[in-house]
């Protein structure tokens, strides 16, 4: 991974010291540099889906975090490229997780700054809260500390923040949304790249990326659980390249948590269990969501047990079968995207966190693994999905 560091405000950074400690806390070992990343990707085999909505549905779109800009983009998928783009919404200094509560057309983003939180309606920022624990610089890229992963409650009546200080010190803060401020504060395991919450809303998990481990935390009581998971041992520390990066949540709430492309290990949130399922992705492993049973993944390459290329696993959780779509360069978060005539798309942020990304999103159809590519300043980085109202 990749420690730069831009100013993105006028507050002054700290000196190299604080840098110093920050790039310590790295996730995954050194490497030498590999390929530049490129502006705009050759495009691929399809074009914009083209499809009218049925009477009564409601078309998804998508929302983006601009990882090197302030700002998060509303995306349109049905409409051409040059289009897709519908709106962008300053929030903060660089966004990283996102949330979006659908019956009120409120979204979240976690920036460097605070939380954020945006009238999609409106396609502005009503509020731009501080953290109870508060970033002692701004910068950007994925050492950068503040808010990093993000989950709205089911009910939308809260808010979890994963925040990083960048001093080893990192918490799951709670945000009370009828309230409008943060109620609560848990320590969890080292840069919780991710943040997951339970079907039923009574727990929030964070993945904690350098640490090896998911923290579970009850929602009434706050109450932090940590297990750690492992599949590959935790033999390197912070060097190590077999770690959580993102996860996702089964119905039953069990936790999916895919390593490096060879294995997804499968979390009991409460009983700390873990069962593992083969992949033959073969690629370290970032980003990942569910399409109904399918597992979307995304490898970004060859690092530590890992030796394939960039690509898109989809794992049918059920029979084992697994289909592979190489994408280059690599790409960071996963979502999936429904059109209006209910075909399913894996929509693919091209921010990838070591900086080798490119500055646009990837479409992949699961029906037929076509793939689209639709340039986008800012370095889409966390990518969900949203019933428009």
């Amino acid at each position: 991974m990749n420690g730069k560091r831009f100013g993105i405000t006028r507050r002054t950074a700290l000196g190299a010291s604080v840098v110093g400690l920050v790039l310590g806390l790295a996730a995954c070992a050194p490497e030498a540099p590999r390929s530049e990343p490129s502006a705009d990707p050759e495009p691929k085999r399809t074009t914009a889906p083209s499809a009218s909505p049925q009477p009564g549905t409601k078309p998804e779109l998508l929302l983006a975090s601009l990882a090197k800009q302030s700002d998060i983009a509303v995306i349109d998928p049905a409409l051409p490229d040059a289009q897709a783009v519908v709106r962008t919404i300053s929030v903060g200094g660089a966004p990283w997780g996102l949330g979006v509560h659908a019956e009120s057309g409120v979204a979240y983003a976690a920036t460097a700054e605070g939380l954020a939180v945006v009238d999609l309606d409106a396609g502005k920022r009503t509020a731009l809260v501080q953290y109870q624990h508060p970033a002692p610089f701004q910068s950007v890229g994925e050492y950068r500390p503040g808010g990093l992963g993000l989950a709205v409650s089911p009910d939308g009546s809260r808010v979890y923040v994963a925040v990083t200080t960048g001093e080893g010190r990192d918490n799951l803060e709670v945000f009370d949304t009828s309230k409008g401020v943060f109620v609560g504060s848990v320590a969890v395991g080292m840069r919780p790249f991710d943040v997951l919450v339970a079907p039923d809303g009574s727990w929030a998990a964070t993945v904690d990326h350098d640490g090896f481990t998911v923290t579970v935390v009850d929602a009434v009581t706050l109450k932090p659980t940590q297990h750690t998971v492992a599949p590959f041992g935790t033999e390197g520390g912070l060097a190590s390249w077999e770690k959580p990066h993102y996860g996702a949540v089964d119905a039953d709430g069990t936790i999916l948590l895919p390593y490096q492309g060879l294995v997804v290990a499968r979390l009991d949130p409460l009983t700390g269990e873990v069962t593992t399922v083969k992949s033959n992705a073969d690629s370290h492993s970032h980003g990942t969501a569910l399409a109904g049973q399918k597992l979307l993944t995304v490898g970004t390459g060859a690092f530590g047990n890992a030796n394939g290329e960039p690509n898109l696993s989809i794992l049918n959780l059920e029979s084992g079968d697994e289909q592979v779509v190489p994408l280059s360069p690599p790409h960071e978060t996963v979502a999936v995207w429904t059109n209006a005539l209910g075909a399913e798309f894996a929509a693919l942020g091209g921010g990838n966190t070591r900086d080798e990304g490119w500055d646009g999103l990837t479409l992949v159809s699961l029906a037929d693994l076509s793939v689209r590519s639709i340039p986008m300043p800012g370095y889409p980085q966390v990518v969900v999905s949203f019933a428009a109202r």
